[in-house]
């Protein structure tokens, strides 16, 4: 029987394992940088082009983009900017949203830019993986429904995902080649564009880099642990700065960050996350029934992908890459999947961004085999790869067909408002405050919650020159200040019946 055929790129072992003692290396393809980048090239802008006829046409600005939006947007007062956040994504935001009120402008800004980012995180690997593998883990990742969902947002998440991918590659090749100093620069770039997004989120990222420069002999470089935390500390000293101006110090900022969470601890939100696939952005409270399992079969069949990428790798020059990037993976997920009770698809884009390089491998390897079954073997991985496809589709068409319903809505009742007198300088306050209040130019406000930006009697001064509106549903008595104002119906939004405002005077 004859022995199955090595894809190339990935050749059998030629000796002893490489770790711990010494670095692999790859063998050279011998291609030119051209032919080794443009499969990533395509899937880029493929990805780009997806965004641009699914995703971005009709979609208005969600509850957390308005947030981000407004803090550097013109449309107007900025929205209360809560513990948790970072800015990262709103310096992203800032050349369009600061020179138009726009949302098309946004988006189409937004999902260029993503391509760009998707073809450069995936560009650092390529000394790393063949180039097979590595298009095909971009493809594979661009193709997840929240993952072309939220490339044309102003959310930080996905941009998480791009600096992680970088991060681990441009570490690796700076193990690996200890002369090679523009990795260790794209490294610490890396590593603090994560903390300026989201600097929890880049804790967990330098914790198993910095272990693996710890436990690998070959790896034990000062500059390697110099280099990660520089990043993280300048990527995260605007969030600092701001936690003492602002909160009271980082400790204090820490704090109120865990209570607007719902408070950390040890929750097993792994189901939560399954549930969430079928289409919810944000599954909080988790407690709706699994009612589309076909949705989360690729979830539930990942570990087992995984790990036979690792397999796939294993008597391979690319076994370090390729078990890094899965155990870089799996560490980004531990705080989502253990510590908060609730989900949403994109806390763990860097994690699937990271765990679709050793699924590639696998696909990559399975394609190449040379056995009496390799016809239905290949004919079984495409059709479970377009069964996959037609999936992710179908979700996304159902978000986002939601998502525009609701938009629409939102333009009627800001009409609805203005038809009301309610103009700037105005306050918006109460249940959908946020995104109404922007985009009908008003200020929003709340006494109550994470916000506690004014009192009831502030509003009630405010009122006095200026018009307040407060936002109601599910026939809610009005607040005391506002109990005399008068009472106008609004067009419901979902989950928010009787929707109607009351109205200063």
């Amino acid at each position: 029987m004859r022995e199955p055929r090595l894809l190339p790129g990935l050749p059998g072992d030629p000796g002893p394992a490489g770790l711990p003692g010494r670095v692999e290396t790859p063998p050279a393809t011998g291609r030119p940088a051209g032919a080794r980048a443009w499969p990533v090239a395509v899937v880029a802008a493929a990805f780009v082009v997806a965004q641009l006829t699914l995703v971005a046409p009709g979609l208005g600005l969600g509850w957390d983009e308005t947030v981000y939006v407004s803090q550097v947007g013109r449309q107007g007062p900025a929205a209360f900017f809560s513990a948790p956040r970072a800015r990262g994504i709103a310096f992203l935001a800032a050349p369009v949203a600061a020179l138009t009120t726009s949302t098309t402008a946004l988006r189409l800004w937004l999902a260029v830019l993503s391509g760009v980012g998707l073809f450069l995180a995936l560009r650092v690997w390529r000394s790393l993986l063949p180039p097979p593998v590595v298009a095909l883990a971009g493809a594979l990742f661009a193709t997840l429904w929240f993952t072309l969902y939220y490339g044309p947002q102003v959310m930080p998440n996905l941009w998480v995902a791009y600096g992680a991918l970088a991060a681990v590659g441009f570490f690796l090749r700076a193990a690996r080649n200890p002369g090679e100093t523009r990795a260790l620069v794209g490294l610490g770039l890396a590593v603090g564009f994560v903390a300026l997004m989201r600097p929890p989120d880049a804790v967990w990222l330098v914790l198993p880099l910095a272990a693996a420069s710890l436990l690998v002999r070959a790896w034990r470089r000062p500059v390697l642990l110099c280099v990660l935390a520089a990043g993280l500390a300048v990527g995260s000293a605007e969030w600092v700065i701001e936690a003492y101006v602002r909160y009271g110090g980082l400790a204090a900022r820490l704090r109120r960050s865990g209570e607007i969470q719902g408070g950390l601890g040890w929750y097993v939100a792994v189901d939560d996350h399954v549930r969430a696939l079928g289409g919810r952005t944000l599954c909080r409270p988790c407690d709706v029934p699994w009612r589309n399992p076909a949705t989360a079969l690729w979830f539930l069949a990942l570990p087992l992908l995984v790990a036979g990428g690792i397999r796939a790798a294993a008597r391979t020059p690319h076994r370090t890459a390729t078990n890094l990037a899965a155990v870089t993976g799996l560490v980004f997920a531990l705080p989502y999947l253990f510590t908060i009770d609730y989900a949403a698809p994109r806390f763990l884009l860097p994690t699937y961004a990271l765990l679709a390089l050793p699924v590639a491998v696998l696909l990559v390897r399975l394609a190449r085999l040379r056995t009496r079954r390799r016809p239905a073997l290949a004919g079984l991985c495409l059709l479970a790869l377009l069964g996959h496809l037609v999936i992710q589709y179908t979700v996304l068409s159902s978000v986002t067909r939601r998502v525009r319903t609701d938009t629409a809505t939102h333009v009627r009742i800001v009409a609805e408002l203005r038809a009301r007198g309610v103009r700037p300088p105005c306050v918006v306050t109460g249940e959908e405050a946020i995104r109404l209040a922007y985009r009908a130019g008003c200020a929003s406000r709340q006494p109550a919650g994470p916000d506690t930006s004014i009192t009831p009697a502030g509003l009630a001064r405010t009122a006095l020159h200026r018009p307040v509106a407060v936002l109601l549903s599910h026939n809610r008595p009005a607040p005391a200040y506002a109990r005399d104002w008068p009472s106008y119906p609004l067009p419901d939004l979902p989950r928010r019946p009787s929707f109607r405002v009351l109205i200063s005077p």
